[in-house]
């Protein structure tokens, strides 16, 4: 028996695979440790200079605490010496995510033949169900490092919510690099028919969708989390600029009048969103153009990435925006997002919403507005909306 503990950086995506190696290890008879162990895993991301470093951090750290290392996720797959230099201690697990728990796994090797069933860390369960991706925007290593897009069966899909909501896990959010392109041709279903199949299982208490392309938003999708009532009525969609000009360098395939008239059809759903600040095309006039494209579609909750030049991408060598002037706009923007947010949860006071409880004094509520709430961690609670403070909204379960 070996002791272990797993670590991810990163996006849902990473945590969706960095759980499915922690439940491997816990069925092949390992023991999950919360300090010191023998093996560690670390599942690393590479979506920016930043994260590369702290996934270097995060192995050379765990590398003086443990006596094997596993390095996994989107960095092991980076081209490139990333890691070199390292402890002999590290190995470099460069696989395809569906095959690493497997090499992981073997390499450490089963005890015996235990299938424990083990629950999932966190209050709500993050299930996979499409990875990679097959387009080609100029500044994304994504699919340098996941490979092309592939989706999993609905079958196997729907068995593991249906597993999650057994260990008692009341919301799954659903969860893939470009989430919008899964398809099961065999069984005639995209993203649309799936949330309408998942909807149907018994004791699923909320459906919620990780992120998703705005050309991803189509009529079908809306109207099927539109007719199941348990699916969140909110929409992470990754815009990265607010420019057409911006959007047409970056590879990015729609404009934003594009994204308005796709998005018009949820006015009443939570918008948030991602944005590059600081890409090569953007100047001074474009970066304007996503502030006002920002306050435009109603988004709230902007998640504000300065630009970091990717290896292998076509902007590898170009980064010509002063990281000052980055800075800067990347504060200019992450203050009318606190204004959105806020104004969003002034709008919600009076109003009552299920709140799942994820941490001691801390929920979400359908539309994934933080709400501050008195209840049992892991309990979906209804709750009534009092006030506001600095970072959501004040609440008090009702009855």
């Amino acid at each position: 028996m070996a002791t272990f503990t797993t670590r991810f950086l990163g996006c849902k995506v990473s945590f969706a695979d960095e759980q499915a190696i922690r439940e491997r290890l816990l069925a092949d008879g390992h023991t999950e440790t919360s300090g010191e162990a023998e093996v560690a895993v670390v599942n690393t991301c590479c979506v920016t200079n930043e994260a590369v470093a702290k996934s270097r951090q995060a192995a050379a750290h765990a590398a003086r605490t443990h006596s094997r290392v596993y390095v996994t996720g989107c960095a092991a797959n980076l081209s490139g010496a990333v890691f070199e230099g390292m402890s002999e201690k590290i190995t470099i697990v460069a696989r395809r995510s569906e095959e690493v728990a497997d090499a992981v796994a073997g390499d450490v090797g089963a005890i015996a033949c235990v299938q424990a069933d083990h629950r999932l860390e966190r209050v709500r369960a993050f299930v996979k169900i499409q990875d990679g991706c097959s387009f080609s925007c100029a500044f994304c290593v994504i699919p340098l490092v996941r490979g092309a897009t592939r989706s999993r069966s609905a079958d196997a899909v729907l068995a593991e919510i249906r597993r999650r909501v057994a260990q008692g896990h009341l919301e799954v959010v659903l969860t893939g690099v470009n989430l919008g392109c899964f398809r099961d041709r065999a069984a005639g279903l995209t993203l649309a028919g799936l949330i309408r199949a998942a909807g149907r299982i018994e004791g699923l208490a909320r459906l919620r969708l990780s992120s998703i392309e705005v050309n991803h938003v189509t009529r079908d999708l809306i109207d099927a989390m539109r007719e199941t009532p348990t699916v969140a009525h909110h929409l992470h969609v990754p815009l990265q600029s607010g420019d057409d000009a911006v959007l047409r360098a970056m590879g990015r395939r729609y404009s934003i009048g594009q994204a308005q008239a796709r998005l018009e059809a949820c006015e009443d759903f939570n918008l948030t969103t991602d944005v590059i600040v600081g890409f090569p095309a953007e100047d001074d006039r474009a970066f304007e153009s996503t502030m006002t494209a920002i306050a435009r579609l109603g988004i709230t909750k902007v998640h504000v990435f300065p630009y970091s030049p990717r290896p292998g991408t076509r902007t590898a060598t170009e980064n010509p925006v002063p990281p000052q002037v980055k800075k800067e706009r990347s504060a200019r923007l992450r203050v009318a997002s606190d204004a959105a947010c806020r104004a969003r949860w002034v709008r919600r006071v009076g109003s009552e919403d299920a709140v799942l409880v994820d941490r001691p004094g801390l929920g979400y509520a359908d539309d994934y507005t933080p709400w501050f709430v008195e209840a049992p961690v892991g309990a979906m609670i209804r709750a009534r909306a009092v006030g506001v403070a600095d970072e959501g909204v004040r609440a008090v379960a009702c009855g």
